[in-house]
């Protein structure tokens, strides 16, 4: 269960990544290393998300890049024996439906750049390689190892566990390994990386504990600009008003709302793990909807067709709204969002008492709030 969680995760940070202007590139790498006996036309790829980096065509197996970044940072290095890079988007026939997904290459391994040498040695491919470099790969490797046991730790005590259990877990094991190294760029990159549901405060924390280095570098000072917006809708602050237009077309502003409880749930429906907590979520708005309290969905699909079919599919009882522009949503720009799923909960006065509640957590909220 928590590999398709997983995948619905990672299908959201191309998409759902904060847009702003990238740091300079002042942070050199060097990459080599040998595979095999490969010669041309085979080439590796040094890639980030859907970016291409870098690229260097093997010679009797062995390659060498150099280059700089905004920021010492996680990538993948990519084998096409062919030379040509796959990655890239497709689309497929799912349902009989077309969509589209982006596909990753399968020959690859995750590296951390740093400015000595990262070594890449393998006798078939890279996906098998050994992977040596300085301080950072040692990092680097150190938190992929804690992340992996806390994943095999997590299936094996809750098979069936949610989508919002897991990312608890996620977010402790991440926080850990930040607090154990404040100075390794690993650690910057791991705070930028928490569920979207780590408050405010939690990354305000980290974030402070890290070395003057960390946050006075030009992406450690973008990142501290970053969470000063986040403040505006920490819990108690007053939660920003809005107009969106529901599927009829009617404008439904958040001052509607102004005396009531209300949860504001970020979705798609595109996205596994937001609809995987509207069964439980509809029922806490049977149970409560009598009781000065409603919900109010709001989207980041760009489809009009499949946004009101996942409404009908999910049985949604409660007001939804959306400007059908996906991340260019003026909301999901106000309430400074990195991901969904993510909800607000707003008291009656419009402020925000409570941040990212699931589950039973929901549960417990609206019961301490609504006598």
């Amino acid at each position: 269960m928590m590999k398709t969680h997983l995948a619905g995760l990672l299908l959201l940070a191309p998409g759902l990544a904060l847009a702003q202007s990238p740091a300079p590139a002042t942070y050199p790498y060097i990459i080599k290393g040998k595979i095999s006996q490969l010669d041309a036309p085979a080439k590796v790829y040094l890639v980030r998300g859907t970016e291409r980096l870098d690229s260097a065509t093997l010679q009797h197996g062995r390659f060498e890049m150099k280059g700089t970044t905004p920021q010492h940072m996680t990538v993948s290095l990519v084998l096409e024996r062919q030379g040509r890079l796959q990655d890239g988007w497709r689309e497929q026939m799912r349902g009989g439906k077309m969509s589209r997904y982006y596909f990753e290459s399968p020959d690859r391994v995750r590296l951390f750049l740093e400015p000595g040498p990262v070594v890449v040695t393998s006798s078939d491919s890279v996906f098998k390689a050994l992977v040596k470099g300085g301080r950072l790969t040692t990092d680097y490797q150190q938190r992929q190892e804690a992340m992996k046991t806390m994943a095999d730790n997590f299936e094996k005590a809750t098979p069936r566990g949610s989508f919002t259990a897991y990312h608890n877990e996620e977010a402790r094991t991440k926080m850990a390994f930040i607090k154990a190294h404040p100075a390794s760029w690993v650690s910057f990159e791991t705070l930028q990386e928490l569920p979207p549901g780590t408050t405010y405060n939690e990354k305000a924390s980290l974030y402070a504990a890290l070395s003057p280095a960390l946050r006075n570098s030009p992406a450690g000072q973008q990142y501290g600009q970053l969470l000063a917006k986040q403040k505006t809708t920490a819990i108690g602050a007053q939660a920003p008003d809005f107009v969106q237009p529901t599927p009829a077309g009617k404008q439904v502003s958040l001052a509607d709302y102004r005396g009531k409880y209300v949860l504001l749930d970020f979705w798609a429906s595109w996205c596994s793990p937001c609809r995987a907590e509207h069964p439980q979520m509809v029922k806490v708005y049977e149970a409560y909807k009598n009781r000065n309290f409603e919900v109010l969905g709001i989207s980041f699909d760009e489809g009009r067709d499949r946004w009101l079919k996942a409404i009908a599919d999910d049985n949604l009882p409660w007001t939804q709204v959306a400007d059908l522009r996906g991340p260019e949503n003026e909301i999901y720009k106000r309430y400074n969002l990195q991901g969904i799923p993510q909800n607000f909960l707003i008291d009656p006065t419009g402020k925000i008492v409570a941040v990212n509640l699931r589950g039973d957590d929901l549960v417990a909220q609206l019961a301490k709030f609504i006598k």
